[in-house]
């Protein structure tokens, strides 16, 4: 089972009174053993980080949130019954995807673009960073994890990602990647399907390895408490508009659902 993440509570949050909290659990009367995840749902930056040294347009690229990922997980989520997860502030602050301490959690530079106030930081700085958005959210995820479990149920995790549609000058043909690491319960039936879906183009493990590096979420929640997982990375001009995005959740619903029918991972949603 998931166990709690102990959190040093002793440095003041970064967020003050007012201001949006850490996560949103949507949903969370959903009666289906699966938990959809976004960890990098969001672009906001809390009030006493200012703009951290960037653009107003820096904030709208990928660096700052998965582009789309927010509305396909928030919808998907209701068409499958289940609670999900949201992130609350911008990767830029910490990245809930990695592991703290790697040299991306915090990034100084992201796709060469410098972040003026992640430079320098100290080991305090560093600590509130990780005690306001990054423990407060996976504690949520042990959580919600641990819930599921005691309602008798084995969880499947659905982590929800985006993908810009080209990078350094190389156009990325895929529609949507399928990520997996060691478990391949759910990746190899969901693989199939969605390559029985005409004109589109599937990645396994595209655009990004799983491995490489392998991260915080699959790893800590998924691999290490051996729960069924996917990782889904969606094309972003395929789910940058809420009609675009609703479209994405129902083909992907359609095609975990007959994954789900395949494997007998779960018997309804």
């Amino acid at each position: 089972m998931d166990s709690p993440v102990t959190v040093n509570d002793s440095l003041p949050s970064l967020l003050q009174d007012g201001e949006a909290p850490a996560f949103q659990l949507f949903n969370g009367d959903g009666h289906s053993p699966i938990l959809i995840l976004c960890d990098h749902a969001s672009n906001r930056i809390p009030e006493c980080l200012g703009d951290m040294g960037l653009n107003d347009e820096d904030f709208e690229k990928h660096i700052a949130y998965d582009i789309g990922g927010e509305d396909v997980a928030r919808n998907l989520a209701e068409r499958l019954d289940c609670a999900a997860l949201i992130a609350g502030y911008s990767r830029l602050i910490i990245d809930l995807n990695r592991h703290p301490g790697d040299g991306s959690s915090i990034p100084e530079i992201s796709d060469e673009i410098e972040i003026p106030a992640n430079h320098q930081l100290t080991p305090e700085q560093i600590i509130r960073r990780e005690n306001t958005f990054f423990w407060p959210y996976h504690n949520a995820v042990t959580e919600q994890l641990n819930h599921i479990v005691a309602r008798g149920d084995e969880p499947i995790i659905i982590s929800v990602h985006s993908f810009t549609p080209s990078y350094r000058g190389y156009q990325r043909p895929w529609h949507i990647g399928v990520l997996w690491d060691q478990d391949q319960r759910l990746s190899q039936p969901l693989l199939e399907s969605l390559r029985q879906e005409p004109g589109l183009c599937v990645g396994d493990n595209e655009p990004y390895h799983a491995r490489h590096p392998l991260g915080f979420t699959m790893d800590v929640h998924c691999e290490r408490n051996g729960y069924p997982h996917v990782l889904l990375e969606i094309r972003q001009d395929l789910i940058n508009d809420k009609e675009k995005a609703n479209h994405w959740a129902g083909l992907i619903e359609r095609h975990l659902q007959d994954a789900f029918t395949q494997t007998g991972l779960l018997t309804e949603t």
